[in-house]
C-alpha cells in the first residue's frame, strides 16, 4: 500500500519503458536498471521507489494497450473488456490505468486464478459443468470482482505518442 501510494503521488508519465526489456529478467538493482532504461529512451528519472512503480505500472498498461491493438487488427475481433487476474489484479492503480490506457473496462479477479481454473476443469472432467457459459457463471458467482472504467484515456492517448517516439 505505501508503494501503490508513492506511486500514486509521482508525477504522471516521467518515464516509460519496455516492460518487456531482457534486461529486467535478471535480479538484482532493479530500480537502478529502470532508471538506465529510461535514460537510454531519453527519460531522466531518479531511482526513487515511487517514481520507479509508476513508470512500471504505467509502462505495463501501455503494453496492454499496445498488445490488445495488436491481437484485434490480427483477429479481426474486438476486444471489450480487458481480464486482469492472478496478483496484478489486487493493485487498483494498476487496474485503473490499464483501463484508462486501453479505454476498455477492466475486470480484476480473481486474484486465485490458476487454483480456481484447476477446480473449473476437473469439475468439467467429472460432468458436473458441461460449458464454458456454466464454467464462467460458477466463477463470477464464487469470487468478488472488481470493474475499472476507463476515466482519462486522452492523456494515454498522448502517452503513446510520446513512448512510440522514445522507443518503448
Amino acid at each position: 500500500d505505501d508503494l501503490l501510494r508513492m506511486a500514486e503521488a509521482a508525477r504522471p508519465f516521467a518515464a516509460v519503458i519496455d516492460p518487456d526489456d531482457e534486461r529486467l529478467l535478471r535480479p538484482g538493482e532493479m530500480p537502478a536498471r529502470i532508471a538506465q532504461i529510461a535514460a537510454e529512451g531519453g527519460w531522466q528519472i531518479r531511482p526513487d521507489p515511487g517514481v520507479i512503480a509508476r513508470c512500471i505500472f504505467e509502462s505495463l498498461a501501455l503494453k496492454y494497450r499496445q498488445t490488445i491493438e495488436r491481437l484485434e487488427r490480427v483477429s479481426g475481433l474486438k476486444i471489450g473488456t480487458v481480464h486482469v487476474v492472478g496478483g496484478g489484479s489486487n493493485n487498483r492503480l494498476l487496474c485503473q490505468m490499464a483501463a484508462d490506457a486501453c479505454g476498455r473496462p477492466v475486470v480484476a479477479g480473481p486474484v486465485e486464478a490458476t487454483a480456481i481454473g484447476n477446480l473449473i476443469v476437473q469439475a468439467m472432467a467429472l460432468g458436473l459443468i458441461s460449458t464454458l457459459e456454466q464454467a464462467r457463471d460458477v466463477v463470477r458467482r464464487s469470487v468478488a470482482l472488481e470493474t475499472y472504467e476507463p476515466k482519462s484515456t486522452h492523456e494515454w492517448d498522448k502517452a503513446v505518442h510520446i513512448a512510440q517516439r522514445s522507443g518503448a
